[in-house]
Order: C-alpha cells, then structure tokens, then sequence
C-alpha cells in the first residue's frame, strides 16, 4: 500500500488560510527592490561562451611526441611543474629513453604553422599533430626558445585553409577580466576550462624572462602549449606551467612575447638576445632612501663584467637605471627583459643615477651568451645537409667542439659529433650512438658534419659506408651503414 506523504487537502486548504494575514502583512513590509548596479547586472547578464568556443576549437590540436628529452632533469624550479603529459619508455641499453607525451598547441597559419611551448618538443624524435575534426599530420619544429618556453612546430606536406586563431593584446588584461583555456588536459581532447586572469607579471622563478599571466581557468597536465583565449576569442597566452600541488593556480606566456619572438623563431629557428653584461638588483624604497635618490622604482647596477657593452659605454655598479630608450624601468626584471627584446648591436640610451645625479649614457648592446647551457643553435646553410642525412639514415650530426674534447677525452679533435639517432634507423641498425665521433669513412678522414652529411646525402642506393667511430675516452670502432 502507497502511503501520500502530503497532507489531506482539508488540512492543507485551513493552513494555507491561517497564513494568508501573515503574508500580507510581509509583502505590505518588503522594501521596494532596488535597481543591480551597472557591474553587478553586467556579471550576472554573462552570455554563454559555446558561441567562442565554438569559433576557436578547431584551431586547438593535440600534440602528440616521442622525445629522448626528460624534463625532470631540466632543473626546474620544484614548486612549478610544467605539464606535458604522457609517461616515459622503457630503458633500452645504453640508450636513453624514449618518452611519449602530449601537449596542446594551436594555429597561427593556415598553411600548418602551430605555436606550442618548448617543453613538449624539446628532444622530438617524431610529432604528430592531431585536429579536433580527427585529421592527423606530421609535424617538424621551425624553431624554440628555452628560455621563455616557446616552439613553433610546422605541419610536414602541403595543407592550406587550416583553421587558424589572432594573437591578442596581453597588454590590454586586466586583473579580473575572462579567460578560457582548451586543450587537451589528461589526454581529454577539446577540454574546455573559463576562469579570470588572476594576476599579471608573475615571476615563477623558472628563468630570467619570467612575465606569467596567471589564471585560475583549470590547467592539468596536457594542456601545455594550449592557447588561453581572452572573450574576443583572442589568444592572450600559452599555458605553460602550474604550482605543484596546488589547484587553480596556473600561468601563461603573455601573448605579446610571443609576439615579439615570432619573426626569430619563423626565420633563425632560435632566439638571440640583446645583452649589457651587468648585475643588476631592484631599487627599493629602502634603498632609494639610503642613496638618496629622488624615486623608488629602477635596477641598481650590481657589478659590470670585464669588457661588457655596459662597462665599455661606461655604466659603473651602483648606477640606478630609470629608462631605457625612454621607456620607463620599474625593476631588474623590466630591464632584462626590455634589453633582451632589442637587436644586438644597436645602440641603446640608459638614464642613470649616478651619485644623485640624473645622466645619459649610449650603449652598443652586445649578443647576449648562453649563460643557462640551453641554447638553441640558429639554423645554418649546412642544417639542410645535416637534415638530409636525418632523413636518410637518421641521424642527426654536428661539428666537434674543443671543450667538449676536453671534456671526454677524445683524442680526435676534428670529425663528426653523433648527437642523436632516430628509433628504427640504418643509423641505429649500425649501432651508431650519441656521443660517438665518426671520424672516417671508407678509410679517409672526416673532419666535419658537413662533409659527413654530404657523403651520406650522395651515397648510392643499397651501398654499405665504412665508418671508423670513436668513443669517448678514446676507444675506437668499426660501423656498417647501409643506405637504404
């Protein structure tokens, strides 16, 4: 038997009855409502963002990678962790691992160009970029720049008429205003998070040009190199990294950096940087007190290297830098990378304060060196040739450098530096490995990898190159390379 759990209606009716008078007597007192203020009707009136999502997803892709590269070895700082997702394979002899991962990117032209972050193709053997309408291509890195966590990748073959999103003005965020990041979070393609942008000009501590937006639009691994989309379906930033155990809490390259690097990476295939050759610290109002200076915000010169652009246009420590070519210095980060923006080899005016005193002074800016160990080398006439023998027999070649003979004890000091062999190759099937210097062919020295490259390049067809190698500590061996 069904028992009502509501009243009888008798009963029902005498309560509603009973509390008429009461209700009355509430609505005659309830204020007049009061119009929302202009802010608040606005919040509350938020349109739903499938329209923007809509027009941008197709843009979006996922970034799938083999890589030899580990990023817990890159030395990042432990409290971020940069989120390229995917796990890594098995040790194989004496050969480093081979790790599968993916990322996000998006694209910028519709001939296939696809920006990402530098992480998720550091040590690319193979990348494939997969769209959200199922499609799939090959792709190859045109350029990245470690230091600000940047890569430009390319579809392989002719496409055109690709989906493709702007770069927006990062400049023109807000703290508070909308963001929406899609990418491809625990491999969940097309996922799509909203959010604000929580604050701007964060320093991670993860390189020198550090200038995080900072959102709290949901990042998991996966999305890195995703775009984060302001409300005009702009891409305002690369998401990029997140505090580690933390939630909410994830940042991206300002898209105006990216902006500024572009050409570079497009062109060069790397990034190189203007550079004063000093250290610098930030004017406080400590500080400025104590040196009695009439303002609060600069980058104290710390110390001038020997024979640094500055030391040479006559910067001395304790300068207070205000300006740079007229534009204003806040802080040592500001300055750094405002210089690092400018073309080696042009001249720069600095306002300092020397002794309390306001001056300028001209600076040729010089090119700065690869302080970190990580940079990238510019694409060269002969790269086209080391391509070559990539794609031929799959393996990648460079030039010997001195200290690296040093280094490891190799007694040749001319020849053809192994530094990487493709999976499955005629390169690795020859028990070739990176590290090893091919210092003969056939019985007749090599003495670069451009030669090597070539002989690979014009070797016929179903031939065998006899190649002499040499181990670091000295050791040398015989190596068959068949060429397919």
């Amino acid at each position: 038997m069904i028992k009502r759990l509501t009243p009888p209606r008798s009963a029902l009716a005498g309560a509603l009855l009973a509390a008429l008078p009461m209700l009355a007597r509430a609505q005659t007192a309830a204020p007049a409502a009061t119009p929302l203020q202009p802010a608040i009707r606005e919040v509350q009136a938020l349109p739903s963002l499938a329209p923007l999502v809509e027009s941008v997803k197709g843009a979006v892709v996922n970034v799938d990678v083999q890589s030899r590269s580990s990023m817990s070895e890159d030395g990042e700082n432990p409290l971020m962790e940069r989120f390229f997702g995917g796990g890594m394979g098995s040790r194989g002899q004496r050969r480093e691992p081979i790790r599968q991962g993916t990322g996000s990117g998006f694209i910028i032209d519709p001939k296939g160009m696809v920006l990402t972050n530098n992480h998720v193709v550091e040590g690319a053997v193979s990348i494939l970029v997969r769209m959200d309408d199922g499609r799939s291509f090959d792709a190859e890195i045109v350029g990245r720049d470690p230091l600000t966590d940047v890569a430009l990748i390319r579809i392989k073959g002719k496409v055109d008429n690709l989906p493709t999103v702007k770069l927006g003005d990062s400049d023109a965020l807000r703290v508070g205003d909308w963001a929406v990041a899609i990418g491809n979070p625990f491999g969940l393609a097309s996922s799509v998070s909203s959010g604000i942008i929580s604050a701007r000009a964060r320093n991670i501590h993860s390189g020198p040009y550090d200038d995080f937006l900072q959102t709290d639009a949901a990042i998991n691994p996966g999305n890195s190199g995703g775009p984060l989309f302001n409300l005009k379906g702009e891409v305002v930033g690369i998401n990029t990294a997140i505090v580690g155990g933390g939630t909410g809490i994830g940042f991206a390259v300002p898209s105006n950096l990216v902006k500024a690097l572009l050409p570079q990476l497009e062109k060069d295939g790397a990034v190189t940087r203007a550079w004063l050759g000093i250290g610098i610290q930030d004017l406080t109002r400590e500080l400025a007190k104590a040196m009695q200076l009439p303002v609060t915000e600069g980058a104290i010169v710390s110390q001038v290297n020997d024979n640094s652009p500055a030391g040479k246009g006559g910067v001395k420590a304790d300068d207070v830098i205000v300006a740079i070519d007229g534009q204003k210095v806040g802080s040592g980060g500001e300055l750094t990378r405002t210089v690092a923006l400018k073309k080696p080899g042009s001249t720069s005016a600095l306002e300092v304060f020397r002794d309390g005193k306001r001056q300028t002074l001209k600076v040729q800016l010089g090119t700065r060196p690869d302080l970190e160990g990580r940079s990238v080398r510019p694409r060269r006439d002969g790269d086209e040739a080391e391509q070559s023998s990539k794609a031929r027999v799959g393996v990648s070649l460079s030039n010997l450098d001195q200290r690296l003979v040093e280094r490891t004890g190799l007694r040749s000091s001319q020849g053809a530096l192994v530094t990487d062999v493709l999976p499955g190759s005629p390169a690795e099937r020859a028990q070739l490995e990176a590290g090893m210097v091919v210092v003969e062919v056939d019985r007749k020295p090599v003495n670069t990898a451009d030669e090597l490259a070539k002989i690979i390049r014009q070797a016929r067809s179903g031939s065998t190159l006899l190649l002499r190698v040499e181990v670091p500590g000295g050791g040398r061996f015989l190596r068959a390379l068949q060429i397919p």
